[in-house]
């Protein structure tokens, strides 16, 4: 939908007494909007997410799903035996999709993602409280990990309005570099909090900045969601990235 708008307004000069009257005109423009074609709705509470999008011109609608990810896995490993750890994300990215994509229609498409950190071998979500969270920190200083993004779309549209009726996935993944942190420094940024809000006890994009020395991929997949995948995933079903997108102009 286009909405673009434009006003002009007379505004009387001051003039001395005695002087000829004039009249300025003053034009004020109005942002010019490209709303979406296709809408997204993310099946995510997560803030990063959202606004990775939004810098990126998506505004998706938010429906936070209510899926136990232990329940979830542990469906998954009955029915498909052992799980990589990009597996295991792209597992839970599916769940949370498909939980909300079930529900109540909101949108066209609805995206699913989680993250969760390799550490040699094993798997790492949120740590359940500081003393895990300070733990898993000294083993992380100094080595590398890798951080597994899944991402899982169910396309809600109707076969006659172009749609797939399609729900398909994938992982992104990117090796990351960890400082080497003093125990002061890693009991300091833990007693922030921000560690336990987070999948593998860090960020990117806030206090756990300083402590990464390097990335290998995408690195909005470490902030928790990737944009080149998404656009990939997209062009599978047929939805161009800029059918996503709302455009502000002036």
């Amino acid at each position: 939908m286009w909405t673009t708008c434009w006003a002009e307004h007379s505004i009387p000069s001051v003039r001395p007494p005695g002087a000829p009257s004039r009249t300025l005109r003053r034009t004020a423009y109005i942002d010019i909007v490209t709303t979406a074609r296709v809408r997204l709705v993310l099946a995510s509470a997560s803030p990063a997410r959202l606004s990775t999008l939004q810098h990126a011109g998506v505004e998706p609608t938010v429906v936070v799903s209510d899926v136990d990810e232990d329940a979830a896995v542990a469906d998954a490993l009955q029915r498909y035996g052992p799980l990589e750890p990009a597996q295991v994300a792209l597992v839970l990215a599916r769940a949370k999709a498909e939980a909300v994509a079930f529900g109540e229609k909101v949108g066209d498409l609805v995206l699913g993602c989680d993250s969760v950190l390799e550490l040699d071998g094993e798997v790492h979500g949120k740590p359940a409280d500081a003393e895990e969270a300070i733990a898993r920190w000294r083993r992380m200083r100094g080595h590398t990990g890798v951080l597994h993004t899944g991402h899982w779309i169910v396309d809600q549209r109707p076969v006659e309005h172009d749609g797939s009726q399609a729900t398909l996935g994938a992982t992104a993944s990117t090796k990351i570099y960890f400082a080497k942190l003093t125990d002061e420094e890693i009991e300091a940024y833990v007693a922030t909090g921000e560690p336990l809000r987070v999948a593998g006890a860090f960020t990117i994009d806030g206090l756990g900045g300083p402590f990464v020395t390097g990335v290998e991929g995408d690195h909005h997949n470490v902030v928790g969601i990737s944009l080149p995948l998404l656009r990939e995933l997209l062009v599978d079903i047929g939805v161009d990235w800029f059918d996503i997108v709302t455009v502000h102009q002036r």
